[in-house]
């Protein structure tokens, strides 16, 4: 990440993700270059619907405060993401959180859409494995052809765990991200990892069927993401090669940037 030394009138793209595990700011200089982010667990948004308006705007502006103090200059504007198939009144109220903290809502994007402006898929699938949901976008020629999104997600694989240790979901949560136990609890959290995987299998089906194409390749993207084996599953059962990128979290967030619309 480059110094935080922007001109004060350089244009900046801003991007806020609300996801349903993590809240995740990114700015980018006017080349498109990550500049500044913050981010941090926060459960007000569920599948897409804004649950905690009031949680999520406080959230919000605190992160947009610090930020600004690491940036020297405030923040005006920004564009946000929205799950495939939310309905449009919560799409508008992801645009009213951040209004109500201060920051002018410049475009709304579908996620996977906002993801492959930073991944330049042309032919493929895109799997955003989120906390709440599994969202999937099927591309061809460059276009999103085929979208859908369904339940199982991060907070399944918490669930999991909390069961299996008899724990806490926060403690859960921390051992989930935790590096030193993603081996062992690989067997725990693989049936999840399955169900993920069964999903993304079934709508490729559904998709060859509609089409009559075939898909070879699948980018898997979202905090999910990061944790190991999880491409080997999904591989494994829809018989297509996946792949993680580096930072999968950020992805869609800084693919919303890109779809800051600076005036």
């Amino acid at each position: 990440m480059k110094p935080l030394d922007p001109r004060p009138d350089e244009p900046l793209q801003i991007g806020v993700d609300l996801g349903t595990a993590y809240l995740v700011l990114v700015v980018l200089d006017q080349n498109r270059q990550p500049l500044a982010g913050e981010y941090q667990f926060a459960q007000v948004v569920r599948d897409g619907l804004v649950l905690d308006f009031v949680g999520a705007v406080d959230r919000l502006s605190k992160m947009k405060q610090r930020v600004e103090q690491r940036l020297g200059r405030e923040l005006t504007h920004a564009a946000s993401g929205y799950p495939p198939g939310v309905p449009q009144v919560e799409v508008r109220a992801t645009g009213n959180v951040l209004e109500a903290a201060g920051l002018r809502c410049t475009g709304l994007v579908d996620e996977p859409t906002a993801a492959n402006a930073l991944l330049g898929l042309r032919d493929g699938v895109i799997v955003d494995v989120g906390g709440g949901t599994t969202g999937i976008a099927i591309l061809r020629e460059g276009q999103v052809v085929y979208t859908a999104d369904e339940p199982t997600g991060g907070t399944h694989f918490s669930l999991v765990i909390a069961g299996a240790h008899d724990i806490s979901f926060e403690a859960a949560e921390a051992m989930k991200i935790d590096p030193t136990q993603q081996t062992r609890l690989f067997p725990i959290i693989r049936p999840v990892m399955e169900k993920v995987a069964s999903i993304v299998a079934r709508h490729i089906a559904v998709y060859r069927t509609q089409s009559g194409y075939s898909v070879d390749q699948i980018v898997l993207v979202g905090g999910t993401a990061k944790f190991p084996g999880i491409a080997g599953v999904v591989e494994e059962y829809t018989g297509v090669p996946a792949a993680v990128p580096d930072r999968p979290l950020f992805v869609t967030p800084l693919g919303i940037a890109m779809h800051d619309q600076v005036s």
